[in-house]
Order: C-alpha cells, then sequence, then structure tokens
C-alpha cells in the first residue's frame, strides 16, 4: 500500500466547472500542440492531489512502486488481493478482487472525512464477474441474483455506501483510454461546487483470456486512488492531436504513478485526438 502527499492540476470545458485562464502555461507542448484558445490563454482547470494511495499484486509498499517505476515491467499472474481486514468479514466476503482493489487504495484516504464524494473510474469493470454470467446463460445454468447485482458498473460505488455509510454524490464513469482524465473532469466539477475533498479511484482487472482479443490494456491488476481538493499546484489542459496516435505501453494511472514518484514537472497523455497536458507548478 502506498500513501503519498502532493499536488495536482486539471483542465476542461464542464458546464459546473470554472474555467480559468492563465498566461502561457505550454513549457511542456510542442508548437504543434496548442489549445483551443492559443497559447496564451488556455484554459484550465486547477486542484491539488493532497493524498494517494497505489496497489497491484507484489507492489504494496512506496520501495516496491518506487522500482517498478523506475524499471516498469509486466507483472506475473497471480490471484492475489489486497487486504481488506478493516472491513468486517461478513462484509467482505461480497467484494470481488476488483473492488477489494478499489476499497484498499480509497478507504484510507477517506479516513476522517465525514462527507466525501467519489468519483469511480474502470474501463472495463468486472469482467470476471461478467463472463462467469455469460457463461451460465451459454449452458442454460440457473443465474444467480447476486452475482448480477455486483456485476454492474455501479456495483462498487453502491458498496462503498453502504459499508461507509456515506450518503455523497457517486458517480462511476466508464470511458476510454482517457478515462482517469473524464474522472477529473467530474471530480473537478464537484470542487467546484464546494465539496472540500473528492475521492477518485481508479482500477482494473485482469480479464479473463477469452477477453484478450479484445481486451489489450490491462497488464495486470491495479488500483490507484487519489484525494483531490481545490487549489493550484497542477493544472491540466485539454489540447488537440492531428497526427497519428502512439500508443503508450502503460495505462495512464499507472504512468501518473510513476510521473508521481520521479516529480516529473510536465508530461502528456495522448488518446485519439485529444492531448491532456499535465503540468506541476512546483508550489
Amino acid at each position: 500500500m502506498l500513501l503519498m502527499s502532493i499536488p495536482s492540476l486539471f483542465s476542461t470545458p464542464h458546464n459546473r466547472a470554472q474555467i480559468h485562464f492563465v498566461k502561457s502555461i505550454d513549457r511542456c507542448l510542442p508548437p504543434h500542440h496548442v489549445s483551443p484558445q492559443g497559447r496564451d490563454n488556455t484554459p484550465v482547470i486547477t486542484f491539488n492531489i493532497a493524498a494517494w494511495h497505489a496497489w497491484a499484486p507484489g507492489l504494496e509498499s512506496v520501495a516496491a512502486w518506487q522500482a517498478w517505476s523506475q524499471q516498469p515491467r509486466a507483472l506475473a499472474a497471480s490471484d492475489s488481493a489486497p487486504d481488506v481486514s478493516f472491513l468486517p468479514a461478513m462484509q467482505r466476503r461480497r467484494l470481488s478482487r476488483l473492488a477489494r482493489m478499489a476499497f484498499s487504495v480509497g478507504w484510507p484516504l477517506a479516513e476522517g472525512h465525514a462527507a466525501l464524494p467519489l468519483v469511480f473510474i474502470s474501463r472495463h469493470g468486472e469482467t470476471p464477474r461478467t463472463f462467469d454470467i455469460l457463461s451460465d446463460l451459454a449452458t442454460d445454468q440457473p443465474l444467480s441474483p447476486t452475482q448480477f447485482s455486483l456485476s454492474v458498473h455501479n456495483a462498487v460505488i453502491g458498496l462503498w455506501s453502504i459499508m461507509r455509510g456515506e450518503t455523497s454524490e457517486m458517480t462511476a464513469l466508464a470511458a476510454a483510454g482517457d478515462g482517469l482524465e473524464h474522472g477529473l473532469i467530474e471530480a473537478s466539477a464537484l470542487l467546484n461546487e464546494g465539496a472540500p475533498a473528492v475521492l477518485l479511484v481508479i482500477t482494473e482487472e485482469q480479464p479473463p483470456h477469452a477477453y484478450a482479443h479484445w481486451v489489450d490494456d490491462v497488464p495486470f491488476p491495479y488500483a490507484v486512488g487519489l484525494l483531490l481538493t481545490p487549489g493550484s499546484q497542477w493544472r491540466l489542459s485539454l489540447g488537440r492531436h492531428s497526427g497519428d496516435t502512439v500508443k503508450t505501453p502503460w495505462p495512464h494511472a499507472l504512468q501518473l504513478v510513476r510521473h508521481l514518484l520521479d516529480e516529473q514537472t510536465c508530461f502528456q497523455h495522448t488518446w485519439k485526438h485529444r492531448v491532456w497536458n499535465w503540468q506541476r507548478s512546483g508550489e
């Protein structure tokens, strides 16, 4: 388990988010990556990452994540799951590994917050549960209502609400390769509406082999949790890319962990024609 304290930023037009215009922040950007507002008036949303957690099989300490960050590699297949012994045994029994990963990174970050909105992100969701249900359906086996109810995309936030007694606003998103940034849009909107902090959790489960032809962006199971607060230590802007997109070797949540650990001040994430420009102010 990893806990770090750092700042963060974000940008996008959202009907609930306030857009700030800042003077010429494009030091990271090549000349053709110009924002819709031009280089001198780039629309950005700013915020801090007050703390974060990350988990993957065998990567449960700062030292382990730092070693992986310096020499990233695919992890060996593993059935290991994070420790969620802070939950009663009866509640733990209902949690899949995807849910356990989300709880393991989110629960420590939520401690001390009486009301904390949650944004949950997963591109593929509960693929093992879904595959089991489809397999039973294909062989005319009786279907489990419990399995189905726990396979839907908002099951994790439903369980989170029940187990924490949390009634704040919660959102479950399934986006494409830039789901992290789309989740940050939603989180920044909540901050602009007055939330003192927002919890963002992004997690992916290793899909069954039958999905290998369609799902090639989950090198191993992982979860990353971010505790977001208002601030201006990071900024994220959205530009456009007109050329061919080069696929990054790692999902952007894992790339973000690498950048946070090496304290890189600016980096980009490109998905299709969208270019997300991240910059750390150093404050």
